[in-house]
């Protein structure tokens, strides 16, 4: 079975910074784009950040772009998401997806990406 598992999430100050882990089993996803999306309460999920399947091509959403970091390790089947100053507006659930067909390619919608995780809970407090 398929599956990704995000780990990392909690609660942190406003301006701290916490890291989120996705690891990946079932499957290996070394030739596929995964990305970061969330969803805060009473709103829809929306793009994060998203890395190609060799980890050197990023796309960050305007409201994150310098202050989140994706990244992967595909030894270890896993995707990070690196988040620094951090602010309330930064609260809401965390999800990562994969895309099982091979691509080159980065994607930002969540039309792209066919295998999420449950996601995992990031609340800054002010």
């Amino acid at each position: 079975q398929v599956q990704l598992v995000e780990s990392g999430g909690g609660v942190v100050q406003a301006g701290g910074s916490l890291r989120v882990s996705c690891a990946a089993s079932g499957r290996t996803f070394n030739s596929n784009p995964m990305g970061w999306f969330r969803q805060a309460p009473g709103k829809e999920r929306e793009f994060v950040a998203a890395v190609n399947w060799r980890g050197d091509s990023t796309y960050y959403a305007d409201s994150v772009k310098g202050r989140f970091t994706i990244s992967r390790d595909n030894s270890n089947n896993t995707v990070y998401l690196q988040m620094n100053s951090l602010s309330p507006e930064d609260t809401a659930v965390y999800y990562c997806a994969a895309r099982t067909s091979p691509t080159a390619l980065v994607f930002t919608s969540t039309e792209m990406y066919d295998v999420w995780g449950q996601g995992t809970q990031v609340t800054v407090s002010s």
